[in-house]
């Protein structure tokens, strides 16, 4: 899984990644989940920093103004390889998309603002959901904010309109047949082959899988997956191996039986030593996490500070395949300063000279991408830790 989902050791020699590298692990992803906090840099970024170490972070803006990605929801808003629109357009078609059901009513109900809106850019072109926003409330300006935005929303999620770019990283709405001007719904595959296609994808994506797994990484529901899994397996397009400690089979794609041969043989990859993001492939499925790595894992923004454990905006520590822990960080920028407000391990991690070289080195190359040179470390769980940590 490690390997699949391109967080395996890369050669010291190996050179920076390119754009077309950027595109490339997305492609391998089947996209990126968005997050809009920013204490370090935001979630799709930081995901591929975990991969590919530094890269300018204006290469994801690019590949989605050059129409390399479209944004959509996928298990949550995300950017997502343009070759895999047929597919989610499907979903636009068959009114299946998220919250289908609360978007429907509220678009109906407000059917005269979402024309106008629609009007709007067809007229004038792209548009953010701020030009809209009225500076002293309800006097004055356009429409009401919030309304403005849902029916943007709305409209976004229907795929009357796409994101064409981003503006500091406010998306800016375009029509759809502005972003996509040859696009044809005859090109729309059936939906079971779409079901497929996604629990395929998934498969190949995480390298090795349960069955129960599937679902949640395009947020499909555990009967629609497990209905493609049967499908995919009748068809001989999934294959299954037994895995030590499992009860039920993993399922494999085929791309992948070598590496699962050599890995049955021993020779199983060893992961990179990286920080990421709480919205990684790797474990923005909780139940995988913990089942896989013994890894217990809550964001804490939305709790109250008072009953945090581990911090605001955490990021696990990934380290000879095992996320051995997580620290809790801030990128002062105007100080060149990356501060680890916290840094807790988990309960039976060895701390031993290779473990410390390579977080240091991992922070330093994390605090270097921020343009935040210096790195302190305050309280750590082991002693000594932070000192050998921090410089």
């Amino acid at each position: 899984m490690v390997a699949a989902l391109g967080l395996q050791q890369r050669p010291p020699s190996r050179a920076p990644a390119t754009k077309a590298d950027l595109l490339q692990m997305i492609q391998r992803l089947h996209g990126v989940q968005i997050d809009t906090i920013h204490v370090v840099a935001r979630s799709p970024y930081l995901v591929l920093w975990s991969r590919l170490s530094a890269y300018p972070q204006r290469w994801l803006d690019e590949l989605l103004a050059e129409g390399a990605l479209f944004e959509y929801w996928a298990r949550a808003a995300s950017f997502l390889p343009i070759e895999e629109y047929p597919l989610y357009r499907r979903l636009m078609l068959n009114r299946l998309t998220w919250h289908e059901n609360r978007w429907r009513p509220w678009m109906r109900e407000h059917a005269e603002l979402v024309n106008q809106l629609l009007a709007h850019i067809r007229e004038h072109g792209p548009a953010r959901s701020a030009e809209f926003a009225r500076a002293g409330g309800p006097q004055g300006g356009w429409w009401n904010w919030t309304d403005e935005k849902t029916a943007l929303d709305g409209l976004w999620m229907r795929g009357d309109l796409m994101v064409a770019h981003r503006q500091q990283f406010q998306r800016v709405y375009d029509l759809r047949e502005r972003v996509l001007p040859e696009w044809d719904d005859a090109q729309t595959p059936e939906l079971e082959a779409v079901y497929d296609t996604f629990a395929l994808n998934t498969v190949k994506a995480l390298g090795v899988t349960k069955a129960a797994w599937v679902a949640d990484y395009f947020g499909l529901s555990k009967k629609v997956a497990q209905q493609a899994i049967e499908r995919l397996a009748q068809r001989g397009q999934l294959h299954t191996v037994q895995v030590e400690g499992w009860e039920a089979p993993g399922y494999f794609h085929p791309d992948h039986r070598e590496a699962i041969e050599a890995a049955a043989n021993g020779q199983i990859p060893v992961s990179r030593t990286t920080l990421l993001s709480p919205f990684d492939p790797l474990l923005w499925d909780r139940t995988r996490a913990q089942e896989l790595f013994n890894f217990a894992y809550r964001i804490e923004c939305y709790t109250p500070a008072p009953k945090r454990i581990y911090g605001y905006f955490t990021l696990p520590i990934l380290h000879n395949n095992a996320l051995i822990g997580r620290l809790d960080p801030k990128a002062h920028r105007k100080e060149g300063v990356f501060e680890v407000k916290a840094l807790h391990l988990e309960p039976d991690v060895v701390v031993d000279d290779t473990l410390v070289a390579e977080v240091r080195s991992a922070l330093r190359a994390c605090a270097a991408w921020h343009e935040t040179p210096r790195v302190i470390v305050r309280p750590a769980t082991e002693p000594g830790l932070a000192e050998r940590l921090s410089g």
